[in-house]
């Protein structure tokens, strides 16, 4: 059998067709012009930079001469480098003393005001203040004076007789202080964890009352188990965070990680490799070898997840 089309119904058909391709180019064209901003900054500000630290980082570069190839020197005086030894265990205790604090810190009192009082709302925006705040020059400042020999802890101290000790200035706790500002900025992980809180079924804790479980049991049975994703979701991005830290030790030790290198941030050091010391190339290498170490941590952390983190399937 033979079937014949109608050319009218054929050129209507193209003509659909036609319109609809004119319509996506123009969507394509749309979305180009859209995203043509983002994608310049990812290219000029991001990946350019990015790319251009990993080929410095094989070099001798000092700034005001030109890179000469070196090939892996940097990486192979970076295994040598007591000093460099030296900042990655006192960015490890920062950040594996600190993270965990601060995210119970968070937790509990996201617990405390995820109850329904009055003013809630007004309170949790107080407590977002420090992370907004915290990372800045003006607090490292404020928390230098808090902390020093005659500041206000020692003052308060003094009163009840206790002499205060040198919080900025003894080995033993300058870094205790700088752990200690971190967790003060809990209120970023505290906002996520109020929001969960709140996604948790009420009827689970109804059923939980009828079997007799108290406060305490509730929590560890019902609310910890729901909340392990966003629990995973905070230590990871807080450990990235932590590991990039630089602002507090820079201000508050005066920018050498004193006293003793007490407070000698992986940041700080690769810092002082790039600014004052002019080692281009030596401080790209240490930012590679940071990358490295984050980078594995994070997947230790998404391999080691499925033991203790529990989805709804």
């Amino acid at each position: 059998m033979t079937v014949t089309l109608n050319p009218d119904v054929h050129e209507a058909g193209t003509a659909r067709r036609a319109k609809r391709s004119g319509h996506e180019r123009a969507q394509g064209r749309a979305a180009a012009i859209l995203l043509a901003p983002w994608l310049i900054g990812v290219v000029g500000i991001t990946a350019g930079p990015l790319l251009y630290s990993l080929v410095i980082s094989f070099t001798k570069y000092s700034v005001i001469t030109s890179p000469e190839w070196i090939g892996f020197d940097n990486y192979v005086e970076a295994l040598g480098d007591d000093r460099l030894h030296k900042a990655l265990q006192v960015t490890f205790i920062y950040a594996l003393v600190g993270v965990p604090a601060q995210l119970v810190f968070a937790l509990l009192l996201a617990v405390v005001l995820n109850r329904t009082l009055r003013g809630t709302q007004i309170y949790r925006s107080i407590y977002y203040l420090p992370s907004l705040l915290g990372g800045s020059v003006a607090i490292s400042l404020l928390w230098r004076q808090v902390f020093g020999g005659s500041g206000l802890v020692n003052t308060v101290l003094g009163h009840v007789g206790i002499e205060g000790p040198g919080w900025l200035t003894d080995p033993d706790l300058a870094l205790f202080t700088l752990i200690l500002l971190h967790v003060w900025t809990f209120g970023s992980p505290m906002v996520i964890f109020a929001a969960a809180l709140k996604q948790v079924p009420e009827h689970l804790y109804e059923a939980a009352k009828v079997d007799g479980c108290g406060p305490l049991r509730q929590f560890r049975s019902i609310t910890l188990p729901l909340l392990t994703p966003i629990i995973f979701f905070n230590l990871v991005l807080q450990l990235i965070g932590a590991f990039q830290s630089f602002t507090q030790a820079r201000i508050m030790t005066d920018g050498n990680g004193g006293p003793a290198d007490s407070t000698l941030l992986i940041t700080l050091y690769l810092y002082q490799q790039a600014f004052t010391s002019f080692r281009m190339g030596y401080a790209s290498a240490i930012a590679w070898i940071l990358v490295l170490i984050v980078g594995a941590i994070s997947a230790l952390l998404f391999i080691t997840q499925r033991r203790w983190v529990f989805y709804d399937d």
